[in-house]
């Protein structure tokens, strides 16, 4: 039976297999990138590695199939991501290797860690990326992904959390909706911005 626990490192493979296989707008985004590391090296690498206690997956009991991860400081993790993440994503993801425009275009996400920092940092200081494979949708495991998070950045003293999503996943849309996420002002309708208290009930 699935459960929900915390992240070990020895889940990093799963992590960053799930992270690909929801990468396209929520659908699998196998192939499209040279290097299948390319996604998870910006939206999961660096989390899992920077505040490993902020990561909760989802355990089928023969593999990690879901999980939800977050910093609870966006602006002291954009300052990590640059001085510790960002010199060994260069190497491995150059920039003048890219073989398109749309690869050219996700790296240089990678090489931009101010992308986690919203105008409304002071109210929504931490912020999160869930993701979970088709087979555990529509069971609960995303709410109570969020409800763990929340719970544990509220411990933290941390007083909301935001997210970024592609206006394509319109699945995702309605499920954060339903949850009590609302956009941010800072959100665009190209690039929706949501945010939502810790303390909130979900």
């Amino acid at each position: 039976m699935s459960s929900i626990r915390p992240y070990r490192p020895t889940d990093r493979d799963d992590v960053y297999d799930v992270c690909v296989r929801t990468g396209a707008a929520g659908q699998d985004a196998t192939g499209l990138y040279s290097d299948e590391a390319l996604l998870p090296d910006i939206f999961a690498g660096p989390y899992v590695a920077y505040e490993p206690d902020l990561a909760f997956v989802v355990d089928t009991g023969e593999r990690v199939a879901g999980y939800v991860i977050g910093v609870a400081d966006s602006r002291a993790f954009a300052r990590w991501y640059d001085d510790n993440w960002l010199p060994g994503f260069r190497r491995a993801h150059p920039l003048d290797a890219a073989p398109d425009d749309r690869e050219r275009e996700v790296i240089g996400w990678g090489l931009d860690a101010a992308d986690s920092i919203v105008p409304e940092i002071d109210s929504y200081p931490a912020h999160l990326h869930i993701d979970l494979l088709p087979e555990l949708q529509g069971q609960g495991f995303g709410r109570r992904l969020i409800r763990r998070m929340l719970a544990a950045l509220h411990e933290r003293g941390v007083p909301g959390v935001f997210l970024r999503v592609s206006s394509a996943n319109t699945s995702a849309l309605g499920f954060y909706e339903r949850l009590g996420f609302h956009e941010l002002p800072s959100s665009r309708p190209s690039s929706p911005v949501l945010g939502i208290a810790t303390d909130a009930e979900v």
